[in-house]
């Protein structure tokens, strides 16, 4: 077993034996552990996930912020935490440093999670936008509904029904105007002229 091996393996039964019983703490398989900082419900809370290369602690290890828990966490925020793990990680090259860096954080929680807001601003924005344009469809839809119902309403069909004779004809020579219109288009002035003009000097014959 070579030495970074035989060091990784102290440091997983120490890393045990130390958070035993810390449901914030978790390994996920030999290389691999996690530390969460703050309640599951809280916009604030975080998760740090660090893994060891294969010549830790001879080298830094990998630090991921960007676990499906920390989905909340705004990039700025993210950046700020992984560059203080990695500053810290640089002072104990070729030492176990994995539980040094998850208790470095615990002292300067509110400082790296300052700028995180509060609520999920985002996805509030998101719902509020797709809430109006719920809104706007529903608007639409009801003024659709309505203008066709205007189309049928009784003081239309009333309005209607006083332009013919209240027998459902309409008044004698209504249409002249169309007729005078279809001889103008059809070129039968000549012929037919006599006959409109007489139409028109006697309306009641």
């Amino acid at each position: 077993m070579s030495e970074t091996s035989e060091m990784q393996k102290d440091e997983v039964e120490a890393l045990i034996s130390i958070y035993e019983g810390d449901q914030n703490f978790k390994q996920l398989n030999t290389t691999t552990f996690q530390y969460k900082y703050g309640e599951d419900d809280d916009n604030k809370s975080f998760l740090v996930e660090i893994q060891w290369v294969e010549n830790y602690p001879n080298e830094l290890p990998n630090i991921n912020m960007d676990t499906f828990f920390n989905r909340n966490l705004i990039p700025e925020v993210k950046e700020k935490i992984k560059s203080v793990l990695i500053e810290e990680a640089n002072q104990w090259i070729g030492c176990g440093m994995t539980y040094t860096l998850f208790e470095c954080l615990k002292d300067r929680i509110d400082e790296l999670v300052e700028n995180q807001p509060d609520t999920q601003i985002s996805n509030t924005a998101v719902d509020l936008s797709s809430n109006v344009e719920t809104l706007k469809l529903t608007e639409s839809d009801s003024l659709q509904k309505n203008t066709k119902k205007e189309q049928l309403t009784k003081s239309q069909k009333r309005r209607q029904w006083e332009k013919t004779d209240h027998k459902g004809e309409r008044p004698r020579g209504w249409d002249w105007v169309d007729i005078i219109k279809h001889l103008s288009q059809t070129g039968h002035k000549e012929k037919h002229l006599g006959n409109v003009e007489e139409i028109l000097s006697n309306p009641n014959a």
